[in-house]
């Protein structure tokens, strides 16, 4: 493998139902944030699906220079074979230095498959990429085998007990599927046009094709936190499922959501898809309460680019105050209602 031949940043551009998936925009401004720091002046979307083109307008106001389309009626609905022959096809036609996947449940199944198909590494799940220096300290007496302008690809692994650094110097592209809500979408530039390609490598069906029989959507009641303004986040603090409910008022009365530390999902007290954390999702709302939430590592790297944190907890020393904006020290039974109590009294005044 000529390593030299392989230029650019890549994303995986994924549509559902012919409408463009949060994470790709997310993707984009990453993108060209590695992009600045390898020099590299174009980035390129990977858009794949049955009359799609008429989506890469967004992903040219999202920071995309070009447009890769594969457009075919095989790839109407996702599917693993014809999915991943399209993508490596792109791969081994552009041959990207660098190329993105959302870590989503399409994501998931699709980026493992495509580094099997063009032989390359894959990190799964990543919460922080950027670039630098691989190894990360040279080894006394082999600084000369340093390499740099790698792709350092960080995830929690251990079941969130530790963080690891990976990087793929030997081979190309340097993929990794990244956690949705991680990265930050750049501000749209209404208007602003990419280069389009059409390419389409031919799909002929075989047996590892599977047929779609019937597609039935799920109509979800939890709410999706990743998207919420404002989070009122329990943890075992709370004390029980029962005592959620001083949340759930705390939330209504600010229009916010309820969520919760792993802790929490742990003991049954609540679902997994309202866990914020390394094992969990990654949140950026606007004001961030972290109610009866020790503040252990694996949580705070879920919530610590929120706008504002606020924290309670009745032990003073607990992690979360390092990186709260605002903490109280005390019983959250007492505190929590009354919070509830002047909120409401406020909006009413108003």
């Amino acid at each position: 493998m000529s390593l030299e031949e392989y230029k650019g940043v890549f994303i995986f551009a994924q549509q559902v139902d012919n409408e463009i998936s949060s994470i790709a925009l997310e993707l984009l401004g990453k993108a060209r944030n590695l992009a600045e720091s390898l020099d590299e002046k174009k980035v390129t979307a990977v858009l794949i699906g049955s009359d799609v083109k008429n989506l890469t307008g967004v992903l040219a106001e999202y920071g995309a220079d070009r447009v890769i389309v594969v457009d075919d009626p095989a790839l109407k609905d996702y599917r693993t074979e014809p999915y991943t022959h399209a993508l490596a096809s792109v791969v081994n036609e552009f041959k990207p230095e660098i190329l993105l996947v959302g870590a989503t449940a399409i994501g998931r199944d699709l980026g493992p498959r495509v580094s099997s198909r063009v032989h390359t590494g894959l990190t799964a799940d990543c919460t922080s990429l950027e670039i630098g220096d691989f190894p990360l300290v040279a080894v006394p007496g082999q600084e000369d085998k340093q390499k740099h302008k790698q792709l350092l690809m960080t995830r929690p692994a251990f079941g969130g007990n530790t963080i690891a650094t990976i990087a793929c110097p030997d081979f190309r592209p340097q993929m990794a599927t990244v956690r949705p809500g991680v990265m930050q979408k750049i501000e749209p530039k209404k208007g602003a046009e990419a280069e389009v390609v059409e390419y389409n490598p031919g799909f002929e069906e075989n047996n590892c094709y599977t047929k779609i029989l019937e597609i039935v959507k799920a109509v979800s009641d939890v709410a999706d936190i990743s998207e919420a303004k404002i989070l009122v986040s329990g943890g075992r603090g709370v004390g029980s499922a029962e005592n959620f409910k001083i949340l759930d008022d705390l939330a209504e009365a600010l229009h916010g959501t309820v969520s919760c530390s792993r802790a929490v999902v742990d003991s049954g007290w609540k679902p997994k898809d309202l866990q914020v954390g390394q094992t969990g999702k990654t949140v950026r709302p606007h004001v961030y309460f972290a109610i009866g939430i020790s503040g252990a590592i694996q949580h705070v790297a879920g919530m610590e680019e929120s706008d504002i944190i606020v924290a309670i907890n009745k032990d003073e020393n607990a992690p979360i105050f390092d990186v709260a904006d605002y903490g109280v020290v005390g019983d959250l039974n007492k505190i929590v209602p009354l919070l509830t109590k002047k909120i409401q009294e406020a909006i009413a005044n108003k």
